[in-house]
Parts: C-alpha cells; structure tokens; sequence
C-alpha cells in the first residue's frame, strides 16, 4: 500500500493555535516535510516542535532562492520549477514506499503556501488530505481586536507583490482587506494605500502570535524594519465613500456653494482617445461615480473615492453623484464613449429634475464615440447623413425599435446600431436585419466593430445578407450602410456627401 499525504495548517506561530487534528497527525507520521530558506529554520517546524515524536523521519525542503533573482538558466522560474519537481521526487519516494508524510504549512495550507505546489502534483495518484490551519490574518484580527468586515462588507485579501496601481484600485474598491507578502514591499504598499485613501485606521501586525509580535499604525512603520512574516489590516469601517456622505433629511439640507456634478465622457478605451478637458476634470473631482468597469479605468490617486456600481442602476448613481455634490464634493460620473450617446448624461438629467437638486448644475464633458471610433476604423461610412439607434428594448418597447428601423431604412440614412445583444437579449440583431431586408439591398454594406481601440479590436466588413448575427455581441456597435456607401478595393468604407 502507499502512503497518504497530508498538508497540515500549523497556524501562525503560537503552538497552542495549531488544531487537535492537526497535533495528532504530526504526532504519528512517518514523514514530517517542510519548507525553509538557505540558512535558516523552518518556521512551521519551529511552531510544531513539541509534537514531533523521537526519531521520526524529516526532509527539510530548501528553498534555492528566497527573492525573485537567481542564476539559475532559467531565471527565477526556472529554479523555483526545478526546487518543485526535486520535493515531489523526495515525497514521492515516501509515499510509494508505504510511509505517511504530513507536509508542514504555516497558517493556512491553501493560502499562499508552498504545499499547494505539493498537491498539484501528487493528489492524483497518492491518497491526499488537507487539514485547515489558523491563517496569520485571523491571528493578527484577534490580536488588534479590529473587525474586519461587518455584514455584507467584502474582504479582499491581496499579495504586496502586486504592481502599485493594481494595489491601489483594489484598496480603493473594496471594503475591508488583508495584505499579506511584505518585507521589501511594504513601501509599495504603504503608497497604495495612500493612494486609495486607506492608511487612516489601518495597522501593521508583524510576527503575529509569536513572542515578538509587533502591533503599529501603518503610518508609524518603518519600511526598513519590515520582516516577511507581517501583514496589514484595512478594516472595512475605514472605507471612504457614500457612507460617509449619508444624506441627511431633505428639509436640513443647505445646498453648497457651487455645487456641480461633472458628467465625463471616456471615449472607447484607449487612453490617447481621451480628451484633456476629461483628464482635468478628473485629476481635480474627489468622487468618481460610474459603472465599475468605466471607474476601473480611472486612475487611483490620493483623496480619489472611487463609486462603483452594477449596470441598469443609472438613475440611482445619478442620484448618488448629486447627494455628494449637496455635501459640498466636487464629483465627476463617468461614462464610456460619449456620456451623452446612450451614456449617463441624460439619468443625470433625469436624477436631477427632483427639485432637491435644483441649486446643484451639471456639465457634461464630451468623449468620443464608439460610433466615431469604429467608423474612422472603416474609413468614412458616416460622411453623410446618418443615424444612431439603441437596439436594447430595456428603456422602450420593441415595436418602437422596429417602427424606427424601418423609418431610417425608408429615408435611406447610414444607421449606426448600439447595445445589438446581450446575454437575455438575443435575437434582436436577427430581428432587425429582417426589418432593414424589407427596405434595403442585401447588398448593402454592413461594418461591425468590436471592442474598437483595444487589444482584442476587430472589424469586419461585410452585407446585409451575408450579416451573421450569432457572430455580434454586447461588445459590437453595427453601421448599415445607405444605398450609396461604398467599398474601396482596399476595403475601406466611406458614404459619398452628395445625394444624386
């Protein structure tokens, strides 16, 4: 028979934090495995020392390198792959011999620990076991007494060895979060969360329930004193944002000076795609409000509170945006491609019709549109008249969309097709190519562009007839030609600006 091997949580550091589970396990394997560094101990044996029974077998597994250089000819990933592959040869050989071996994790097997390399490789062919152990974060809230989270608060746990940027967005966008893989990272990390508005109410705890445990503001560490073995802690009652800005009663309102929502159109995507006037106004606001994946692309900065919020909401963003602006916030509410192309200008507008609003303006600042974008992609097909339509029946009736179909093929416009599918939505474009087939030539010159200004970018050139539409989705915006948009040899579309 062979062996069973197990992946044993030894908590994070205090010995009387390791489970009964875990204690009896270490107490009768064959085989204790762990990890460590070139010239140091093991810190998950140090925790689990007093259960190591006389003369059981131990391999110690040494980490070829403990930063990301080495000399190995395949980098750092090269040598991390070899170390990986020479532990499973080592356990493998115990395992096929009939003995049991209980690989050693700190904390938690699964969370950030070398085990899972372990697992990866041998869980299909030997029996395999995980056994939970206490995670240093959990040791580190109890130390601090913080709660973390509250209610449905989300905590992200992140890695300080994310890029800084990365760091800041997701501070910034989450409610409470753990940092863990600090050491030379913590200064990265201290700027992330100052970037995010998170290091007031924030705290560094280093070597949790050990004896040299170390509990300190964020602000008060010193990056050089950092080890590896600490974390941070954003609470997530330290969150800045709407919460802090809740509406008092209608009648107790005193409107600000100047209250102003700024709508900012974010064109397609590319950042040389947005205008200067868009970037101002976004390096001066305190509050971006928006769909998460349009205030995704807003950089993260100091004192920026980012409001991210699910799709068919726009009303209640808008909204939000103007409450803020009646506290006295400068905010911006941004949209992809022009805000005011089927974008958040008008549910502002809208929002703003409620007469709490009345001493609160709103602006608009233009993008460019999906619409410019794809057509200067193709060439020139909207050089004449032209029209724009939504295909979502979500805000209007379907009969109205066909009605307006049918209006724009009669006057012979070039018409661009926004929203054409989505995932409940899938049979519209079917539906109003059919409409356009009663009015125009199956030939008539179709573009469909997609994810226009982006990597995955692609156009296609094509016509009414030979238009496919189970190859268009959410991320396509359509122009039909008029009856005189033409093709170039080299595939470039443009519609003449006479009329014959």
């Amino acid at each position: 028979m062979t062996g069973r091997l197990y992946g044993v949580g030894v908590g994070p550091g205090d010995p009387e934090l390791i489970t009964l589970k875990a204690a009896r396990l270490i107490e009768s394997a064959d085989v204790i495995a762990y990890h460590q560094g070139v010239g140091k101990q093991s810190n998950a044996r140090r925790i689990a020392a007093g259960l190591l029974r006389p003369g059981v077998a131990e391999e110690a597994l040494v980490y070829p390198v403990t930063t990301q250089v080495s000399d190995h000819p395949g980098g750092y990933a090269g040598a991390m792959a070899d170390f990986y592959a020479d532990c499973e040869r080592r356990v493998r050989e115990h395992l096929a011999a009939g003995r049991d071996v209980v690989v050693l994790a700190e904390g938690d097997p699964m969370l950030y620990g070398s085990f899972m390399y372990l697992h990866d490789r041998l869980h299909g062919e030997f029996e395999t076991h995980v056994v939970a152990g206490v995670p240093a974060f959990a040791a580190a809230t109890a130390t601090t007494a913080l709660p973390l989270v509250r209610q449905t608060d989300v905590l992200t746990v992140l890695p300080g060895t994310l890029p800084e940027p990365e760091l800041a967005r997701r501070l910034a966008d989450t409610d409470g979060a753990v940092i863990m893989k600090l050491g030379r990272t913590f200064a990265k990390v201290r700027s992330a969360l100052e970037q995010a508005g998170r290091v007031e109410g924030s705290w560094y705890v280093e070597r949790a329930s050990m004896d040299a445990e170390r509990v300190l503001p964020v602000a008060e560490v010193d990056p050089e004193t950092v080890p590896y073995f600490s974390i941070v802690l954003v609470p997530g009652d330290t969150r800045p944002g709407v919460a802090r800005y809740e509406s008092p009663a209608p009648e107790a309102v005193t409107p600000a000076v100047d209250a102003e929502v700024v709508v900012v159109g974010l064109g397609p995507g590319p950042d040389a795609w947005l205008s200067p006037e868009a970037t101002q106004v976004l390096a001066e606001v305190g509050h971006v409000v928006g769909y998460g994946p349009y205030v995704e692309r807003v950089p993260q900065r100091s004192g920026l509170v980012r409001h991210a919020s699910g799709n068919t909401v726009e009303v209640d963003r808008a909204r939000d945006a103007l409450e803020l602006a009646l506290a006295g916030e400068r905010v911006a509410v941004v949209s992809g491609g022009d805000a005011g192309i089927f974008g958040m200008a008008s549910a502002v507008f809208e929002a703003a019709e409620d007469p709490r609003y009345a001493d609160v303006a709103v602006r608009v600042v233009p993008g460019i549109s999906a619409v410019q974008a794809v057509a200067a992609r193709a060439g020139a097909p909207i050089g004449a008249d032209f029209a724009v339509m939504s295909l979502s029946d979500r805000l209007k009736p379907w009969e109205v969309v066909e009605q307006r179909l049918r209006a724009v093929a009669a006057a012979d416009l070039v018409l661009a097709l926004y929203n054409p599918r989505s995932r409940s939505r899938t049979e519209q474009v079917a539906q109003a190519r059919a409409v356009l087939l009663e009015h125009k030539s199956p030939d008539t010159v179709v573009v469909v562009g997609r994810d226009v200004g982006r990597a995955e970018e692609s156009l296609t050139v094509t016509t009414l007839g030979e238009l496919d539409p189970e190859t268009v989705d959410m991320k396509c915006l359509l122009l039909i030609g008029a009856s005189s948009t033409r093709v170039t040899p080299s595939g470039r579309v443009w519609s003449p600006r006479f009329v014959q």
